[in-house]
């Protein structure tokens, strides 16, 4: 539960001791449950009508309990559900004018829960490359170097696929301990290794003409994938004689 205090609801100029969040405060606040949250991200979700922060008259940010909370569902949409910013926010939106809107299909599954069907066709989401850059809070420089490596690949025409934020925030967060993109070069050739072998799998029902078996296949290859990055997982823990929470 997000602890934010209450404020009111209205957007425009305030006074500084309203009692309003600051966008560090809005930071601290979030970061329990998105740890790779950047205050980079917090202002691009702005500047995509995400949420609309009132201002004092020296110009800082505030943010009411409301705002924070919107931030939150946002982040959650984009996370369990891999969601276009486009799309969040126009289910949003509708949501505070009271409409019933049902979700999107999900685009990822968790352990445990059973596969959900999508409503009409396959989602895919895609993120921009701004995009991309304000969430990992990283600059052109850097996305060019990781591309240089293979840890990150633009798709034709010029977009991301949404798994790409997750990429770049663990080049991040290693980043902090000292392991450069570099480094992950290992990394990437195991990944496109494990990869392949699940394809060659998975690979004579993609070819099936009967579209039911066509889609068994997609769901075949997320259960490999799943088994293949635990066992990865297990089998680091292991060489490192060490056990992850």
């Amino acid at each position: 539960m997000l602890q934010t205090p209450s404020g009111g609801a209205g957007n425009g100029t305030v006074a500084p001791d309203s009692g309003l969040m600051s966008i560090g405060a809005v930071l601290n606040a979030l970061r329990d449950e998105f740890p790779d949250i950047t205050i980079s991200k917090i202002r691009f979700l702005e500047s995509e009508g995400l949420v609309e922060p009132r201002r004092t008259p020296a110009g800082y940010r505030k943010f009411s309990a409301h705002d924070v909370e919107r931030l939150a569902r946002v982040l959650r949409m984009q996370r369990d559900h891999y969601l276009p910013l486009k799309v969040i926010r126009e289910h949003l939106d509708a949501m505070e004018r009271g409409e019933a809107v049902p979700l999107p299909a999900l685009g990822r599954q968790r352990d445990g829960e059973p596969a959900r069907e999508p409503a009409e066709g396959p989602t895919v989401a895609r993120i921009g490359r701004e995009e991309l850059l304000a969430a990992a809070g990283i600059g052109e420089r850097e996305l060019e170097e990781w591309e240089s490596y293979g840890l990150l690949a633009p798709l034709p025409d010029g977009s991301y696929d949404a798994e790409a934020v997750t990429v770049a925030s663990l080049v991040v967060q290693l980043g902090r301990f000292g392991i450069e993109p570099r480094h992950l070069r290992v990394m990437k050739a195991a990944a496109d290794r494990e990869a392949g072998l699940v394809d060659q799998v998975v690979a004579p029902l993609k070819r099936h003409r009967n579209p039911q078996t066509r889609a068994h296949a997609e769901a075949r290859t997320k259960e490999l994938a799943g088994l293949a990055v635990k066992l990865h997982a297990a089998l680091v823990q292991t060489a490192l004689g060490v056990r992850l929470p």
